[in-house]
Parts: structure tokens; sequence; C-alpha cells
């Protein structure tokens, strides 16, 4: 809390034209943080990424994606619990063994082959369920876009996910930097169209709020009241 704190008095401190100051009242502050993030891609990530493409062909590319995604139940459960969604824990729960097992650790994802439904929840999206639906966005550095609501459970993550969890205990990064490289590599198609777009930065904030917004709502978020809009512009 301390650390959000300093961020929102250092955001205070950057004189901008807001493009959406209801939702994005920190730009300033969130578009060096961004600049920085899309430096690192640029020297680091996307080579990396780029070359791992060229040389994995696409079916174990998805292999390993989906034995990284299957590892993500002990969150998905949690969360599912913490939301009163007790049958969906079980869903998930029979999802991660059919994949576990049938799917040889996950490699093969066979559960949704089968029509099982994938649950992909977090404690940014349990806190929205709690109450905390609007949250400031948030540029965090190396890990991009945020909120702050969804920054706090990412607090959360670290102590539920394998990944996390081995890299804690084990002090060995070899699997989180596989994770990241892989994902890296899985969002390359949308590099044309961030470099295309006339403002990157707002692109990827927008998507990201409404990505949300489709995750908190299960696919169902409240259209926008738009008689409410027209009263407050006249």
């Amino acid at each position: 809390m301390a650390c959000l704190g300093m961020l929102a008095s250092a955001c205070a401190s950057q004189p901008t034209t807001n493009s959406d100051p209801e939702r994005d009242p920190w730009e300033g502050f969130n578009r060096k943080i961004h600049s920085f993030n899309m430096g690192v891609d640029k020297a680091v990530l996307r080579p990396v990424a780029k070359g791992y493409d060229k040389v994995m062909p696409d079916a174990p590319q998805r292999g390993v994606r989906n034995f990284f995604n299957n590892l993500s139940w002990p969150v998905d459960f949690v969360n599912l619990i913490l939301q009163g969604r007790f049958r969906d824990s079980m869903a998930e729960t029979g999802r991660f063994l059919l994949n576990t097992t049938i799917g040889l650790g996950g490699f093969f994802d066979i559960a949704s082959r089968g029509g099982h439904p994938d649950f992909n929840e977090d404690f940014g999206q349990t806190l929205a369920v709690w109450g905390w639906k609007d949250s400031n966005y948030l540029v965090l550095p190396f890990f991009g876009p945020h909120t702050v609501r969804d920054t706090l459970g990412r607090s959360i993550y670290g102590y539920l996910h394998p990944v996390s969890y081995y890299v804690r205990e084990e002090n060995n990064y070899v699997p989180l930097v596989v994770d990241l490289i892989t994902l890296r590599a899985e969002l390359l198609p949308l590099d044309e169209e961030i470099q295309a777009a006339e403002d990157p930065y707002v692109l990827i904030r927008d998507v990201y709020l409404q990505r949300r917004d489709f995750e908190i709502y299960d696919g169902n978020p409240p259209s926008t009241d738009y008689d409410a809009l027209l009263d407050d512009i006249e």
C-alpha cells in the first residue's frame, strides 16, 4: 500500500492531458512505464520470442502453452471457492485431472476438445466480485497493464501458482523464463496491429480494461448507459 501511495504521488506530479481521466487518472506516469516496457520488449523479449517461434513448430508450442495453462488450476480453484462458485470449482478440478492424466501432464487440452469449460479466475476478479468494481488503471514495470485492484490480486497469485512457488522455493527461474517466452511468442501476431495503432498506449489500455470487464462479468459485462452519458453532456 505504501508503494501504491508513492506511485499516486508520482502520478499527480505528471502534467498531461488525459485521454480517459475517469479510468486512467495517472496517464502521465503510466505512459512513461509503458514506454519503458516497450523498450525492454523490443530489445529483449520480442527477439527471443521470434527466435523461439522460428525454431519451434506450432504443435509443440501449443503443447507447452497448454502445460503452463494447466498449472494455473490452484489459482482458478481457490478463487472460484472464494467467489462462492463451488460447482464451477469442481468442474475446473475435473478439467485439471483430465488434462493432467489423459492429456499427458496438460500438454494436450483434452478437456476443451470434450467441451469442458475453462475458468480463468484470479484474485483481482475475486475482489471485483466482492464489490471492488472500479479501479484505476496502472502500468507496472515489466508486468505491464494492470489496475490497482489487479496489482493487489497478483500478490496472492504468487503464493498459489506452482511456477511461482518453484521459483521462490528452489531459486530456479528456468520455468518462469520458459513460461514468459512462450507467452510472448503467443502474442506475436498482435504486434502488427499494435504498431499500426494511432496511439498504441490507448489501444493496449482499452483492450486490457475491456478484457477485464469481460472476465469479471463472465462474458456478460453491463452495457453502457448512453442516456446517462447524454444527460451528463447536456
